[in-house]
């Protein structure tokens, strides 16, 4: 006989609140399916998480969740309604390559980690979840750190930082497959197991992906795969984890953007692989895709060595390789080391040709923590060594004049390597019952060495102190305050190299905050001042992978108000608003135009829009169905740092509705959850990100700004089932 009962699917996206109380982070979830989730795996992120107790402003998402949203889409949509985020999908539907901005501040200065780990790209600085396709699929929780936030690995948060725990593991063993199908052909399937605790010691689990999406832009299609696999040991004080996970992604170039015209005529047109035939036809080339491959290794090791003391360590490996792939129309043969040939009496010194541009990788280095904690006092001491290793060539494998060029020559062979040390000490201490005080000191040093010609010949070290100290206030068991000052370096990252000699930048972070929680209500505001001195703001423009070009700007700053909430109205409905005021600005900007040096005095920076706000809407009218309205608002914002209306990107408001609803039965079968997404549920039409660039070509002499945009889609949607066994 089946069950029919109605279960609570605490769904909704909290996003970005979870409470953004650590308090509730550290309570222990059950799973009608997958059970008791062992305590011991926060250990493998204790060292970089934060809670209440510390004056650090952030916000945590959990499994519960993410689970309701989560159909195929990248971390970072998902994210999208947390403080002061801003989320971008080249492909403009959530699938393939998908950007995050957190307080006007990029990927390449969120700095992320998973279990712990490193995960940015050492040279570019920039986090590519398209590496990883269904990740929020094995992510047990995820804490953002808003500014410089707590001394962590890899490189400088400069605008958040970001703290992955993949699966905890389960006590019960369980299967589960699930599938989704949405708009842009887009289809997701997965299967997870796990064996629960065999032995009372070891559970082995793991997880397979496949996505598959035609994107919203013309051709930007996107062919993903992954896999999770784990093992873990624990007993009374140790807990071992060894895991191998990664994916393989190919997906269609839709990182040209398209003018204003185009915008306004054609808004999914795409100019990636584009060329004329012989007969001189448009075409487009049907293979102008980004082919990359990324696993990882990690061995984690916790041991429990009395009441006070624990120790964190951990070994990683991550391999990637892959290349991008390009029809290049009447391309010069100089550019390939090609020599001129006579063709029918007369000299040939250009080709059409096909070029693989790749990169081979490895990233490999240790981390590690203890921690001492008795009375009043909690102590952590940790570091970690990362080295990469990357190569950098070109290859023609197709050309209608080949010239001298022989199979697998490279036109280009460039190396590079950067090895990233560091070592903090943190501590809280509980100086009544109402104060405590924190304080974090960090030393990093780093070394990278470079050939490319984009780079030029590099060789350079970088040493940074990173302190930080705060005081938390607690009022009452209801009301807690907070106030923090943290120094931040940061080394520049590849890319930053090809307009020069880049200086590090140097950022002064000002937290006040103040946190109310009780039943039914959960206030989080604080206040912040980033003071950067040479910071690196994007230009505006991109290279030829659409990647963003940055420059020193000297002074600039960034101070803003934050707000979100939680509250309760009643059994059955529930509001969580988010808002991010803000004031961004280069202090005394000057632009060198025409050959003329031009001060604009103080201007904008560029992607940091001066409102951002949110709000999910939650109706549960019993306990199986789950109704949530997701809003998100962001307000004008600015391609580069010139304040010029042509610039400027229009503020936009979207609305998503998602729907849950579970049936529990008592049979093989534990449960079926049909889950539903409209995505921009009013069907606007918005632009999320862009570039911008000066051109003096066709005017020698009177330079004008040039625009590129990546449109978002319109109404969209995603279907989902999840059998639980």
């Amino acid at each position: 006989m089946i069950l029919l009962r109605m279960k609570l699917s605490i769904c909704t996206i909290s996003a970005f609140f979870t409470l953004s109380m650590g308090v509730f982070a550290q309570e222990q979830k059950t799973d009608s399916l997958e059970g008791k989730k062992v305590v011991l795996d926060e250990v493998f992120v204790s060292a970089i998480r934060v809670t209440k107790a510390s004056p650090v402003t952030f916000s945590n998402l959990t499994k519960e969740d993410i689970r309701p949203r989560n159909l195929g889409q990248d971390i970072p949509v998902l994210m999208n309604f947390l403080p002061s985020v801003v989320t971008t999908s080249d492909a403009g539907a959530g699938v393939g390559y998908t950007g995050i901005r957190v307080r006007g501040s990029d990927a390449t200065r969120v700095n992320v980690t998973i279990n712990g780990i490193p995960y940015n790209d050492a040279e570019s600085q920039g986090t590519f979840w398209v590496n990883m396709p269904d990740f929020a699929s094995s992510t047990e929780s995820l804490q953002l750190q808003r500014g410089v936030g707590t001394s962590t690995n890899g490189a400088g948060a400069f605008g958040a930082s970001l703290n992955v725990l993949t699966d905890g593991f389960s006590q019960d063993a369980y299967g589960q497959i699930s599938t989704s199908i949405g708009s842009y052909s887009t289809l997701r399937n997965n299967l997870k197991f796990s064996t629960g605790l065999l032995n009372d010691h070891v559970e082995i689990s793991g997880r397979l992906s496949k996505i598959k999406s035609d994107g919203y832009i013309d051709r930007a299609r996107s062919d993903l795969e992954s896999y999770f696999l784990q093992a873990a040991y624990k007993d009374e004080n140790t807990l071992i984890k060894a895991l191998m996970f990664g994916g393989h992604e190919i997906t269609y170039q839709a990182w040209n953007g398209i003018n204003a015209k185009t915008l306004k005529d054609n808004r999914t047109y795409n100019t990636s692989g584009i060329y004329k035939d012989l007969e001189g036809n448009t075409q487009f080339y049907d293979n102008e895709v980004d082919n990359y491959k990324q696993d990882h290794t990690q061995l984690l090791w916790n041991e429990q060595i009395s009441d006070f003391w624990s120790t964190n360590i951990a070994l990683h490996y991550t391999r990637g390789r892959g290349y991008y792939e390009q029809y290049k129309e009447d391309d010069d043969f100089s550019t390939y080391g090609f020599e001129p040939i006579t063709v029918d009496g007369e000299e040939v010194n250009s080709t059409d040709l096909i070029r693989r541009r790749w990169l081979d990788n490895d990233f490999y280095g240790t981390v590690f923590s203890a921690n001492y904690k008795k009375d009043k006092l909690d102590v952590i001491m940790g570091g970690g060594f990362n080295k990469y290793e990357g190569d950098h060539f070109g290859e023609v494998i197709w050309a209608r004049y080949a010239s001298n060029s022989n199979y697998e020559d490279r036109y280009y062979d460039d190396s590079s390597s950067k090895t990233d040390f560091n070592l903090y000490a943190k501590a809280n201490y509980q100086l009544t019952t109402q104060w405590s005080l924190y304080g974090d000191l960090q030393y990093r040093t780093v070394g990278y060495k470079a050939n490319g010609e984009e780079t030029g010949l590099v060789d350079d070290t970088f040493n940074f102190f990173n302190p930080k100290a705060g005081v938390t206030f607690d009022l009452n068991t209801n009301n807690n305050f907070y106030l923090s000052c943290a120094i931040a370096n940061r080394e520049p990252n590849r890319n930053d190299y090809k307009s020069g000699n880049p200086k590090p930048e140097k950022l002064n972070d000002f937290e006040l905050g103040w946190r109310y929680v009780s039943a039914d209500v959960q206030v989080n505001t604080n206040l912040y001042y980033m003071n950067y001195k040479d910071q690196l703001v994007v230009t505006g423009e991109i290279n030829d992978v659409g990647a963003s070009l940055r420059e020193n700007v000297g002074d600039s700053y960034r101070f803003g108000l934050e707000i979100d909430a939680n509250i309760r109205l009643g059994d059955k409905f529930s509001v969580r608003p988010n808002m991010a005021i803000s004031d961004n600005k280069n202090k005394d900007f000057f632009i060198d135009r025409d050959d003329v040096l031009q001060g604009l005095g103080d201007t904008n920076i560029a992607f940091s829009p001066g409102l951002v706000a949110g709000n999910v809407f939650s109706y549960m009218p019993c306990d199986a169905l789950s109704l949530s309205l997701y809003s998100k608002f962001v307000g004008e914002q600015y391609l580069s740092n010139t304040d010029t209306e042509a610039s400027k990107l229009d503020a936009y408001f979207t609305n998503d509705l998602n729907i849950t609803y579970e049936i529990e039965m008592n049979s093989v079968v534990k449960s079926i959850v049909f889950s539903g997404l409209v995505n921009n549920l009013l069907n606007e039409k918005y632009v999320s990100n862009g570039y911008t660039y000066l051109d003096s070509w066709s005017t020698p002499g009177n330079t004008f700004e040039v625009q590129g945009y990546y449109p978002q889609a319109g109404t969209n949607f995603l279907l989902g089932a999840t059998v639980k066994f």
